[in-house]
């Protein structure tokens, strides 16, 4: 009696194995302690492309001081841009950081006569998220410090390399006493600029270029991310969400805790989270990391996009800007576009803008425009009504929106001002106009 007890009490063990066995294979719901709360989201296909920290972390310039005065410029998603930056760069070690206290350096005559190379972040990189770049041992520096620029120099005589970090705000500097670079390396970088356009150093950071630069102007048709797609992915369970039209035409799904406005005929969308958030403490960085993940799971990326604007204390904004080949995209009154922009707020997005509109790989056309250069855009600089205010200056594309689904992308200069506003400074030059010609050339 006992022993066949024990065989049944054996027969039942067995049997509840396989069971047991069967429902972890095949994760059944109801087994586990996986619980979905108020700030899961449904993830839906991808709509754009996926990315990550390290390819939206890159300085907006790439400045060549080539000596005795002269200057060049390198920009993102170019040839020689990502040959120092991305490949060289990126694998030389920089340590032993300290604060240089009332430094006697004149940095004005350092550019101007020394030969070297400067990355310009003029809206800002803490040096945690700039390590995703460049391979810094910054021991006893706070990694939350905001810096706008990195001057690296030869020193000839003495064959050494000396490199400095500029804080954001201007007062303090920190020095890598141990540089994994040489008189030549820097002599290598520099020996780029030697067939470049050439840039007059104004002041501080600002450079304007001394002749015509050829830039591009594109021409796109585009498809658009849905309304429903978005909804469907930033909405726990969207058939629980209402539909409402204001007076002025927007649409709005709302589910009483999340908003999501459609605006611009469909081509933008403004998110909010009213949901209380339930972390604290959230390192500033990583709400980098977080605004990442949450564009790639919600909309993709639909082409290249750099980090300008990291959260502060006082700030809880995230901002990505778009690139187009090397050029960035300013976003200019009253069509929105250009950028994509998260409120995070102790690990939570509570804020969402970006652009439906997905450019393909390929645009339908490619023309050569030029840029003005010396004279004409120092005496255009002088006559801006916000000179002073100007951060940099640089090459950028404004945004043309046409009819039947197409967008036109023109080249301009563009300003950023202290208050970080982008404003088109200049125009380019008429279109078919070559400076190089005399007058118009062939449309290329």
């Amino acid at each position: 009696m006992i022993e066949r007890l024990k065989t049944g009490i054996l027969i039942v063990l067995v049997a509840l194995s396989l069971v047991q066995t069967y429902f972890l294979a095949y994760r059944m719901p109801w087994l586990g302690t996986t619980t979905r709360s108020d700030q899961d989201y449904v993830n839906t296909e991808l709509l754009g492309q996926s990315s990550n920290v390290e390819q939206i972390i890159y300085p907006e310039e790439l400045i060549l001081h080539l000596g005795n005065d002269e200057h060049s410029i390198i920009y993102p998603n170019t040839q020689f841009y990502e040959l120092i930056v991305r490949q060289r760069l990126a694998s030389r070690e920089f340590k032993g950081f300290q604060v240089l206290v009332k430094s006697p350096l004149n940095w004005e005559e350092l550019r101007r006569q020394h030969k070297g190379i400067e990355l310009s972040f003029t809206q800002g990189v803490s040096f945690e998220l700039l390590k995703r770049l460049m391979k810094l041992n910054t021991d006893g520096v706070q990694d939350n410090v905001q810096l706008s620029g990195i001057y690296i120099y030869a020193v000839e005589e003495s064959e050494e390399v000396q490199a400095y970090f500029f804080d954001q705000n201007g007062s303090t500097v920190y020095q890598a006493l141990h540089v994994d670079l040489t008189v030549k390396d820097i002599g290598d970088y520099v020996g780029f600029g030697e067939y470049l356009p050439r840039y007059t150093y104004v002041r501080d950071h600002l450079y304007v270029a001394s002749e015509p630069i050829q830039a591009t102007e594109y021409m796109y048709s585009y498809e658009v991310f849905t309304p429903e797609q978005m909804q469907r992915s930033l909405f726990f369970d969207s058939s629980s969400t209402r539909a409402i039209v204001n007076r002025s035409g927007s649409q709005i799904y709302t589910d009483g805790k999340r908003g999501l406005k459609v605006e611009q005929n469909g081509l933008w969308i403004n998110y909010t989270n009213s949901v209380a958030t339930q972390t604290n403490n959230v390192p500033l960085g990583e709400n980098v990391f977080l605004a990442v993940d949450f564009v790639n799971q919600h909309g993709g990326w639909d082409t290249s996009y750099q980090l300008v604007k990291v959260p502060t204390q006082d700030e809880r904004y995230v901002r990505f800007r778009k690139y187009i080949d090397q050029y960035p995209v300013i976003d200019i009154s009253p069509f929105n576009y250009g950028y994509i922009q998260l409120g995070v707020q102790q690990g939570v997005v509570v804020e969402y803008e970006r652009s439906l509109i997905k450019l393909p790989q390929q645009a339908d056309r490619k023309e050569i425009r030029w840029l003005f250069g010396g004279k004409m855009l120092t005496n255009q600089l002088e006559l801006y009504e916000f000179a002073d205010d100007i951060v940099s200056i640089y090459p950028a594309l404004k945004v043309i929106p046409q009819q039947e689904q197409k967008i036109q992308f023109v080249p301009i200069w563009a300003a950023l001002l202290k208050d970080g506003r982008e404003e088109v400074l200049m125009d380019a030059m008429p279109v078919g106009y070559d400076p190089e010609r005399g007058g118009r050339g062939p449309q290329q």
